[in-house]
């Protein structure tokens, strides 16, 4: 079995599932919901999501961590990808956020009522998920979009925190930018004595709402870039991204280059306007 992300496109589709409505989502493609096989990313983490959007399992015999649950008409999907792999829903103990927006927060209320695990996050990540990702200090804030379901998520995730649940450990790096409680998180796993330090590093890319300016925020802007320089530090063996085919072929260092690209650019575009 390949054990990177870059085995998505050559997945076999599970069967389709019926989804129930979801919220309208800018930017949303048909990829969201796109069944593939779930697999080993490496040793006991797995990939349990959709072609378009990733929802990452660490397991243990004394109980799961799940980051992520992407698209509330995604809850079957995941929670089959989940059985499949022979995992119990109800043995995830812990669930965890990249960022608070519908599509990679919109099925956690489902998976959290279905596992009984809490949900954890930053501050203002978990108060994002408390009213549906209907955010008002998010740079893609938009009081039309229709929310998610709300989740119970208790806020206490700051830079350094680190999470356990039996053996598994897992270190919270703060990057906000995206959104403003955008978090990456790092683990090891192992084959044998073999192990890789993995990093689920969060949406770096400038994107924003009609009438919303990065230049106005200059505060903002500055946490933005030291989060640039966060993610290329980071403990990095095999890189994970919430959507798979924007962390392909690339590297911690790489990833944030590009982000900071992308920042660069938006930033030229409103200096000239």
């Amino acid at each position: 079995m390949r054990r990177t992300l870059l085995a998505l496109a050559c997945c076999l589709a599970l069967p389709a599932f019926a989804h129930d409505p979801a919220p309208v989502v800018i930017g949303a493609n048909p990829t969201w919901t796109q069944p593939v096989a779930p697999h080993v990313v490496y040793g006991n983490t797995y990939f349990v999501g959709t072609k378009g959007l990733s929802a990452i399992l660490i397991t243990s015999p004394q109980g799961h961590v799940l980051i992520d649950a992407p698209y509330v008409s995604n809850a079957k999907l995941i929670e089959a990808n989940i059985r499949t792999l022979g995992f119990r829903v109800e043995d995830i103990k812990l669930i965890l956020n990249t960022h608070p927006h519908h599509d990679h927060a919109g099925a956690i209320a489902q998976l959290s009522k279905d596992s009984g695990a809490p949900v954890r996050a930053t501050a203002k990540g978990a108060a994002a998920m408390r009213v549906g990702g209907r955010y008002a200090e998010d740079p893609q804030y938009d009081p039309t979009d229709k929310p998610y379901p709300k989740v119970d998520a208790i806020g206490d995730i700051v830079d350094g925190s680190v999470v356990r649940v039996g053996p598994l450990t897992l270190t919270a790096h703060i990057t906000p930018g995206h959104t403003p409680g955008g978090t990456a998180w790092t683990w090891q796993s192992c084959e044998g004595a073999s192990c890789k330090n993995i990093a689920f590093a969060d949406s770096l890319y400038a994107f924003k709402a009609d009438g919303y300016r990065f230049s106005d925020h200059p505060a903002y802007v500055a946490e933005y870039r030291k989060t640039f320089d966060r993610v290329a530090a980071l403990p990095c063996d095999l890189l994970i991204t919430p959507h798979p085919e924007q962390g392909e072929g690339k590297t911690c260092k790489t990833y944030a280059d590009a982000g900071r690209e992308r920042l660069d650019d938006v930033l030229a575009k409103e200096a000239a306007k």
